[in-house]
């Protein structure tokens, strides 16, 4: 005996995201005047350096416009990005009486926006979130498309869901309160977006790489609509990265295994910034990618005060093997993505944008590094 339980629908997920500066007081209009619908209750999750900044702020402004807002604050960094702090946030929300009629404020930057998210997707089988991003990362990658996830001592990313926000918000003005070496690593996602899909972007960043550096209104109102424009496209086509969406990962199969291998001492758009070197060297030699070219990358990366090289204190043997936890691998085999030259990315057939690439061949670009 057989019962078909058919369940076809279609789903909008569509979502605004709104770039300009002091957002606050926009949110909070938003979220009184329906933007998720009649919800009154409100878990605001931040860290412990952008509570003081921007998370109490945000809090203190749900509560005086009549809302019920509740702070939640993990410790800062990307070693809060676990299930165990996953728990910890859920397990605060139910114990201040949060059920299935609230809404996550995610007010941070990526690990915050991931863990929010996630946390968001699962509790209560799924309540709606909102994203305030407080950094360059944030907006260039962690608040558009929708992936949330958590890492774990073997992999990160592997964990996780996709959840589409409900609306987020890109307060520049927030970038100013950044260290520069956060700027920094916020500039390693946008010069990926360049490399791998807008030759216009990565050479406006060639001229006035120093005025983002510098918070320059203009420059940074530039980039932040650029980098929402790269993502959409692929997202647009990928939602669920089955094929195209992987381009994204460009210059994250070494990134992400080098942060792992540091315990985190390099911000996520340093590893970055260093993998994007490994596969732009070894794009040239499998003939992706002209020398003058790779160069532009490199050149272009070091003027955004971003790292080139591998650390000394980065054990290369480890470093390989970790490369077999990124989530392209298939049957056990590498799979790296290639930008073609600067502005596009290689495809190797239909929908497929990642190459198997053998140990040996990332082992050589890994030692001369």
């Amino acid at each position: 005996m057989k019962f078909n339980c058919e369940l076809k629908r279609v789903v909008d997920d569509s979502y605004d995201i709104e770039i300009g500066r002091k957002l606050q007081d926009t949110l909070v209009s938003d979220l009184k005047g329906g933007l998720v619908g009649k919800i009154k209750k409100f878990a605001v999750v931040t860290d412990s350096i952008v509570v003081d900044l921007y998370g109490r702020d945000i809090y203190d402004r749900l509560n005086a416009a009549g809302l019920k807002a509740e702070l939640f604050v993990i410790p800062e960094g990307e070693k809060s990005k676990t299930r165990q702090m996953k728990e910890f946030v859920e397990d605060s929300m139910l114990e201040k009486g949060f059920r299935r009629d609230c809404c996550v404020v995610a007010v941070g930057g990526g690990v915050v926006t991931d863990l929010a998210g996630f946390v968001a997707g699962t509790f209560g089988r799924g309540v709606p979130f909102v994203n305030y991003a407080t950094t360059l990362l944030a907006a260039a990658d962690a608040s558009v498309g929708g992936k949330t996830a958590v890492d774990t001592p073997l992999a990160t990313n592997l964990i996780g869901l996709f959840n589409q926000p409900k609306k987020v918000y890109l307060d520049i003005d927030t970038w100013k309160t950044l260290p520069e070496k956060q700027l920094s690593s916020g500039l390693a996602e946008t010069i990926k977006h360049g490399c791998l899909g807008d030759k216009e972007l990565f050479e406006y960043l060639e001229k006035n790489v120093e005025k983002v550096l510098e918070c320059d209104s203009e420059a940074c109102e530039y980039i932040a609509k650029k980098n929402c424009e790269v993502k959409y496209k692929v997202v647009m086509k990928d939602e669920r990265e089955s094929g195209l969406r992987e381009v994204l990962n460009l210059g994250h199969t070494v990134g992400r295994a080098i942060e792992t291998v540091s315990d985190y001492r390099l911000y996520h758009g340093e590893a970055v910034a260093i993998g994007m070197v490994a596969q732009a060297r070894l794009g040239e030699k499998l003939g992706f990618i002209s020398h003058e070219n790779e160069q532009r990358v490199e050149k272009l990366l070091e003027r955004a005060k971003l790292p080139t090289k591998i650390p000394d204190y980065i054990d290369r043997k480890a470093l390989v093997k970790k490369l077999y936890t990124d989530k392209k691998v298939r049957d056990g085999k590498l799979r790296f993505v290639f930008q073609k030259e600067i502005g596009e990315m290689m495809c190797f057939g239909e929908n497929q944008y990642g190459k198997e690439i053998s140990e040996e061949q990332i082992a050589e670009i890994i030692t001369e590094m």
